[in-house]
């Protein structure tokens, strides 16, 4: 496989779990995502934000988070996430610290 393919094919899966998170799954909270994977749409927007720097492109934060959440984060935020509760929060931790 040439590179141009193997790039274009990346990039067609990332869009693929960008649209499955933000339109089929909205609803799975950035929280268990990061207890169960490690990663959450936050991590893939700020993967995004670094991508972009390496180009030389200036992005913020909440730039990279529209682009990645389709709208502006406060939005998504608004529409679909919950406060996280006491047991998230206690796996979070305990998750975290396995990491690091």
């Amino acid at each position: 496989m040439d590179e141009q393919t193997k790039i274009e094919l990346e990039a067609a899966a990332f869009r693929r779990l960008q649209k499955h998170l933000m339109e089929a799954r909205p609803e799975v909270q950035n929280i268990d995502m990061m207890n169960l994977a490690g990663f959450c749409r936050n991590c893939l927007s700020r993967w995004y934000q670094e991508a972009a720097a390496e180009k030389g492109i200036e992005m913020d934060k909440m730039e990279a988070r529209e682009v990645f959440y389709g709208m502006p984060f406060d939005d998504y935020k608004a529409k679909y996430q919950t406060e996280a509760t006491a047991e998230q929060k206690a796996a979070f931790e305990v998750a975290h610290k396995q990491v690091t």
